[in-house]
């Protein structure tokens, strides 16, 4: 069965990938798709976070990386995909996303599957990490190396550009 994990994954964190990784392993194929969303501010382009999402994911032979552009339960319609999978951390997350799969349900035809954060990862956020990391603040624990570089190298960026 293929299932999708949809997000805007900026930046994807350990978080992300515990929830990608248990999809792996209870779907013959997943597929993370990387979306676009018009009120978010990203810190990644579209392309950087299609590029080091496949990086990261790249120890699991069943998972590809893909962009989503319009609605999901249509990408999930042109896959054959008929699982979403959504990773929850909060009350507020179940509340949110149980909405959500009603709808997709009834619009897409398409189940969604609801995996609990782990505990160590309960907490994290892409958007409190774009926030320690936009005042020079160190995300190395919470996102993997190759993230944290790149992270470091925007950063180091923007300080250039300031001056």
């Amino acid at each position: 069965m293929l299932a999708i994990c949809p997000g805007s994954f900026d930046p994807v964190t350990h978080g992300h990938l515990d929830v990608i990784g248990r999809a792996a392993s209870l779907f013959d194929e997943v597929i993370v798709a990387v979306g676009r969303n018009s009120a978010k501010n990203y810190l990644f382009t579209l392309d950087e976070r299609l590029d080091l999402m496949r990086q990261v994911t790249g120890e699991w032979p069943n998972v590809s990386v893909e962009a989503l552009d319009g609605l999901l339960v249509d990408f999930a319609r042109a896959k054959g995909a008929g699982v979403l999978v959504k990773g929850l951390r909060f009350a507020s997350d179940f509340d949110f996303e149980l909405q959500m799969a009603h709808i997709n349900a009834v619009v897409g035809s398409v189940e969604t599957v609801m995996l609990p954060a782990s505990s160590q990862w309960a907490t994290l956020s892409s958007t409190m990490i774009r926030e320690v990391a936009s005042y020079g603040g160190d995300v190395a624990a919470f996102v993997p190396d190759v993230v944290a570089r790149q992270i470091r190298r925007k950063s180091q960026g923007m300080e250039h550009a300031d001056g």
